[in-house]
Order: structure tokens, then C-alpha cells, then sequence
């Protein structure tokens, strides 16, 4: 536990920006031309059936987090009622999640400066490449995830995103969102499943319990109010870009779907300003990705599940080879992997850890049972259909 002041700790303004953060840390960015491509017209009831797993997901994590009274996630819980086995191939899959995860904010960070600058095809890589080093430099110094400056970027993304999903609405027209093949049912299904990558972020929180301000009750209604917050973004953003640049457009350049609707809607200052969004996400979800997870790495080294020269800090009490070891696969799959395969990936991972987590409530008896079993069946459900998708059978 903290052993700082109250007034030290992070109060419920500062938890929620953290998550949201987290979430639409790129998220919003990379996704809305895979959505849009398996869903069509649908794309917003995607996000939404997305949304409601991870709001079962938050809250069965929020309960588990509470009843432990101490910080931590999977790994921590399982570990704790003596399923090592379990709590070791967890940590793997969570490791893996991260990784693919930071390769697709890397990959986006990279698209969209190189869609500004225009050049050559190198740029994007590059670019995508000097966002992970710096961000594992950065790490490497001993900083920190800075509460103040995550806020500030918060508020900055929010209200250029709210900027552009107000333009694109006020020219809503339905007919819009259709495309040549509309999907059916289990398109929708396999647009959630393809970005639930979007809502991965708000279980950090779990890993900064100890430094919040009443930390049960700032928990319990932080992690739902963030939830909530990421899917209305998420919906309206999905409704009014292709208001803007077109539906067909969004699936063919969904790498920079949102600078294109940015230039549509106020030329060279709107893409301007979308990029710089786009660029203050994804840096900060890098480096917030890049944290927890070689935290996470340095924990389960201790206990032996990993090689333990992961359990090793430099002067500044980094853990260095666990943040280099997961920045070099994190770059590696930036600069060779496709924004498609990568963002699906990342999704399969934590379906996977999600639908455990909300098992593992309902097991335990911890929080509403009847949220963590839907939750649980929604998760797993979503995963199935993406491993059939992947498979060509669906």
C-alpha cells in the first residue's frame, strides 16, 4: 500500500483520465477502419457490444481488486489462490497482449505523422521505430506514468475528437455508412471481436489501486465511468467520420481514417490537428504500455515464471531488460506486421484474459454474478468467432 498522503494520491478525475487514456490512447486511431470493414453501418453497435464487455470486465476486476484490497490483476489474483500454473500462462498471454499492443500504437503513430509529412514509404517505419525507442528511453530513466501531463493529453484528444464527431454528425446522413456487402449478424459480431484491442487500457487501474484517494469507491465507479466514456467516443467517432470522407474511404485508408475526415472537415488545420492528437495518444499509451508491462514482466520474473534476469533494475530502478526485451518484439512487429493482423491479435489475447477475469469473479463468488457469467460467455463467445474468422470459416 501507499504510504504517501492522501492529498499525494490520485483522486477520481486523475483515475479517470488515466483509463480513458489508456483505452482511447490510440485505440479510436487504429480501429475504425477494421470495424468498419467487418461491421459496415453496423460499425457503432460494435463498439457497443465491445462496451458492454469490457463495462462486465471492469466491474468484475474492480470487485476482484477490492475484495484483494491490494493492487495488482490476473497474474496477482490467481497467484494468490495458489494457481501458479494458471497465474504464469496468464502473465504470458497478458505480455503478449501488451506487445501487440504497443506495436499497433506504434505502427499508428507512425501512419499518421507520415500521411503528414508525406515522403517516402520508410517514414511510416521509422517514425513508428523512434516512437518505441524514445518511449523505452524514456522508461529506462526511471520516469514514470506523469498523472498531470496524461490529463493534459486527455483533454486535448477528447476535445479535438469531440470536435471532429460534432462536424461529422451535423452532416449525418445514414445512407452514408452502407457499403457494397452488408454484413449480417456475425459481422457485427466479428467488428467487436477485431477491436476489443480499443478498449484495452482500463485495467491499469488495477495496477495503481494503491495510489488512489478512497481507493475502493474510486475504483469501483471510475472503471465504469471510463468504460462508458471510451464506447460514446468510440460510437460517435465511428458515425461521423465516414459523414465526412465517406464509408468506403474509411476502409480503404482506415490507417489514417481519422486525419482524412480531420482535412475534410477544416483542410490542412484539421489534419493538422488530428495528427497531433494521434501522435499525444499514441506516444502516451506507448509509454503507459511499456510500464505496466515490464512491471508486470519484473513481478512474475521474481516468482520465477520467467527467466530471471527480468528481474533486474538499472541505477534508475528501471527494469531494464524487461523493458528493452519487450520494446525490441514490440518494434519488430510495428515495422513487419499489418495493422489488420496486429489490431485482431491484440484483440484475440485479451478477449482471452478478459473472459478469465470475469471466470474468475464468478468462481469466487466476487461482485454480481449475473454481470461476470454474461461477461465471461460474451468474451469467449467474441474469441470463438474470431478464431473461426481467422480460420475462413465464418
Amino acid at each position: 500500500m501507499s504510504k504517501g498522503r492522501s492529498s499525494d494520491r490520485i483522486g477520481p478525475a486523475a483515475v479517470w483520465a488515466i483509463a480513458v487514456g489508456g483505452m482511447v490512447g490510440g485505440g479510436i486511431f487504429s480501429t475504425l477502419g477494421v470495424v468498419i470493414s467487418s461491421a459496415g453501418q453496423w460499425a457503432g453497435v460494435s463498439f457497443v457490444l465491445g462496451g458492454l464487455v469490457a463495462l462486465a470486465t471492469g466491474h468484475s476486476l474492480s470487485a476482484l481488486t477490492v475484495d484483494s484490497d491490494e493492487a495488482g490483476g490476473i497474474y496477482t489474483f490467481l497467484r494468490d489462490l495458489g494457481r501458479k500454473r494458471i497465474a504464469a500462462a496468464s502473465a504470458w498471454v497478458l505480455l503478449a497482449g501488451y506487445v501487440l499492443t504497443c506495436a499497433v500504437y506504434a505502427y499508428t503513430f507512425g501512419a499518421y505523422l507520415a500521411h503528414a509529412v508525406g515522403g517516402p514509404g520508410w517514414i511510416a517505419p521509422a517514425m513508428a521505430s523512434a516512437a518505441i525507442l524514445s518511449m523505452a528511453a524514456i522508461n529506462l530513466r526511471g520516469a514514470g506514468q506523469a498523472t498531470g501531463v496524461e490529463i493534459a493529453i486527455v483533454a486535448v484528444k477528447l476535445a479535438i475528437l469531440a470536435a471532429l464527431a460534432a462536424f461529422g454528425l451535423s452532416k449525418f446522413d445514414a445512407g452514408a455508412l452502407t457499403i457494397p456487402s452488408q454484413p449480417g449478424l456475425v459481422g457485427i459480431v466479428v467488428g467487436a471481436a477485431s477491436v476489443f484491442m480499443a478498449y484495452e487500457g482500463f485495467e491499469l487501474l488495477a495496477y495503481d489501486y494503491d495510489e488512489m484517494r478512497d481507493r475502493k469507491r474510486t475504483i469501483t465507479r471510475m472503471m465504469a465511468l471510463s468504460i462508458v466514456s471510451a464506447a460514446a467516443i468510440y460510437v460517435l467517432v465511428a458515425l461521423a467520420v465516414p459523414m465526412l470522407t465517406g464509408t468506403q474511404a474509411v476502409m480503404q485508408d482506415g490507417e489514417v481514417a481519422l486525419s482524412n475526415a480531420g482535412q475534410a472537415a477544416l483542410g490542412t488545420p484539421g489534419l493538422i490537428a488530428v495528427t497531433i492528437a494521434a501522435a499525444l495518444s499514441t506516444a502516451s499509451a506507448i509509454n503507459a504500455t511499456i510500464f505496466s508491462s515490464a512491471r508486470l514482466a519484473e513481478e512474475v520474473a521474481k516468482d520465477g515464471a520467467l527467466p530471471g534476469w527480468l528481474d533486474n533494475r538499472n541505477a534508475h530502478g528501471a527494469p531494464q531488460w524487461a523493458v528493452l526485451s519487450l520494446s525490441a518484439l514490440a518494434l519488430a512487429l510495428a515495422i513487419v506486421g499489418g495493422l489488420g493482423g496486429l489490431v485482431s491479435g491484440a484483440s484475440l489475447v485479451f478477449l482471452l484474459v478478459f473472459g478469465t477475469v470475469n471466470a474468475l469473479a464468478f468462481a469466487e463468488k466476487v461482485g454480481r454474478r449475473w454481470v461476470s457469467l454474461p461477461g465471461a460467455i460474451g468474451a469467449f463467445a467474441a474469441m470463438t468467432v474470431l478464431v473461426l474468422h481467422f480460420a475462413g470459416v465464418v
